[in-house]
C-alpha cells in the first residue's frame, strides 16, 4: 500500500511499545524512577560504551556534554557547517564560539584537514557530527585531537547502529550524542543519551541534566535520606521513565531497523544508478551507514533551480522530500554574533544548493519505494529534455 502522503521519516509505534509504556504509568515511578538507568544501561550495551546519561532531547545531549567538559566563555570548539543548528547552538547555550569548519564534498562529514586550520589557542573541543548516519573519519580526528589536547565529541544524532572500522557509533569519541526524535532510528517522543567511557565525565553530566543536584529522587528514596547538594549549575534535562518505557521497547527493533534503512539505501543506489544528473552522498570504506538520512545530488547546471522544482514535482505526487542542511555559518543569528559569511565554507555552501533528501524509513513499502524512484527519474528526465 502507499500512503496519500509520504514523508521523508516517521516513527514506527507497535503493540509491544504500547503496552511497555502503559506498564509505566501503572507504576509508581513517571520520572526519576528505575527505567532511566535500565534505558541507559541497555544502549550503552548496544553501542559498547561505559556509561549514559539519557536526557529529554538530542540538544540537551549537546549541552550537557560541552558543559561536562568545561566549555565556558572565550572558549572555542570546531563544528562543521553543514548540520542542524542544536549542534553549534549547544556551544552557544555554554558561552563559547562555534568556529565552522568545511565539509568534504562527497559526504559532507567534517574535513579534517580543515578542521586542523582551524584550531587556534583558544581551541577547547571537536564537536563532529555523523551526517545523513555515516560516521566522520574518527582515526584522524582522533589523532588531531591528541596532538592538540582537545576533547572530541561525536554528534551521532544521525547514526544510531552506525560503525566504524567495526567499533559501534558511541564506543569511539570522548562522548557520543544521540537523539530520539521520532525521524530517528528509535524514539521515545522527544529525547536523547549522551554516552562515554569515562566514569567522570558521566557524573557531571548526570548532575548537570538533574539542576546540577548530586543525586536524585530516586537515590535517595533508595538510600533513605533527604539531603541533597548542588554544587554546580545544571537544568531539568531529565528523561521520564515513560519515555525510557518507550525506549527500552524501540531499541529492541533498532538492529533490523537499520538493516532495514539500509536496503531502502541499496534499492535507491540501485534505481538511481542510470539516471543521468543525479547520485547519492559516497560511503567510504569500512563504514556501517545507519541511514537516517538518504541524500541525493543533483549535478546540473544551476542545481538550487532544479532542486526547487524537484522538490516541489515530488510535493505535488505526495512525496515530501527534504533538505539537510542550510549552512549553519550562513543563518542570520551566526552572521551578527559571530561576523560568519558566504564564503567561509565554500564546500558547504555549493554543496547545499545541490542536496535534497528522500523519504527513508523502517515501515517504507516497496510500492513507495517503486513510487519515489520513478517519480524522481521522471521529474529528473522531464527537467533534461527542456535544457
Amino acid at each position: 500500500m502507499i500512503q496519500k502522503d509520504i514523508p521523508y521519516g516517521q516513527q514506527q509505534i507497535d503493540e509491544q511499545d504500547i503496552a511497555a509504556v502503559v506498564e509505566v504509568l501503572r507504576s509508581p515511578w513517571l520520572t526519576t524512577g528505575p527505567k532511566v538507568a535500565e534505558f541507559e544501561n541497555k544502549l550503552c550495551h548496544y553501542v559498547a560504551a561505559d556509561h549514559g546519561v539519557a536526557v529529554n532531547s538530542g540538544t540537551a545531549a549537546l549541552h550537557t556534554s560541552l558543559a561536562a567538559i568545561g566549555i565556558k566563555p572565550g572558549d572555542e570548539v570546531i563544528v562543521p557547517a553543514i548540520t542542524f543548528v542544536a549542534t553549534a547552538n549547544a556551544v552557544i547555550y555554554c558561552g563559547g564560539k562555534p568556529v565552522f569548519s568545511d565539509v568534504l564534498p562527497d559526504t559532507l562529514l567534517i574535513n579534517p584537514e580543515q578542521v586542523r586550520k582551524k584550531i587556534s589557542s583558544k581551541t577547547k573541543a571537536i564537536l563532529a557530527v555523523d551526517y545523513a548516519g555515516q560516521p566522520c573519519d574518527y582515526y584522524k580526528l582522533q589523532e588531531i585531537s591528541e596532538e592538540f589536547g582537545l576533547h572530541l565529541i561525536a554528534d551521532s544524532c544521525h547514526a544510531l547502529g552506525a560503525g566504524y572500522d567495526g567499533k559501534p557509533v558511541g564506543s569511539i569519541a570522548d562522548i557520543t550524542v544521540f537523539s530520539f526524535h521520532p525521524v530517528k532510528h528509535i524514539t521515545t517522543g522527544e529525547g536523547g543519551m549522551a554516552v562515554t567511557n569515562n566514569p567522570v565525565i558521566a557524573e557531571r553530566m548526570r548532575a548537570f541534566r538533574n539542576h546540577g543536584m548530586v543525586t536524585d529522587h530516586h537515590a535517595r528514596r533508595k538510600n533513605g535520606t533527604w539531603h541533597y547538594e548542588i554544587h554546580e549549575l545544571g537544568f531539568n534535562y531529565r528523561m521520564s521513565d515513560i519515555q525510557c518505557a518507550l525506549g527500552i521497547s524501540q531499541l529492541n527493533k533498532a538492529t533490523q531497523w537499520v538493516r532495514r534503512r539500509q536496503e531502502i539505501a541499496a534499492v535507491y543506489d540501485a534505481g538511481f544508478s542510470a539516471l543521468p544528473g543525479v547520485s547519492p552522498l559516497t560511503v567510504g570504506p569500512n563504514m556501517e551507514h545507519a541511514y537516517h538520512l538518504y541524500v541525493l545530488t543533483i549535478n546540473k547546471e544551476k542545481p538550487a533551480a532544479k532542486r526547487a522544482d524537484l522538490f516541489q514535482g515530488l510535493a505535488k505526487r505526495g512525496i515530501r522530500a527534504a533538505v539537510h542542511y542550510f549552512p549553519v555559518h550562513l543563518q542570520p543569528l551566526y552572521q551578527r554574533k559571530f561576523q560568519t559569511n558566504r564564503g567561509d565554507c565554500p564546500v558547504a555552501e555549493q554543496m547545499y544548493e545541490k542536496i535534497i533528501s528522500l523519504p527513508i524509513f523502517p515501515a517504507l513499502t516497496s510500492a513507495e519505494i517503486e513510487k519515489v524512484i520513478e517519480a524522481v527519474s521522471d521529474l529528473m528526465v522531464n527537467e533534461l529534455a527542456q535544457e
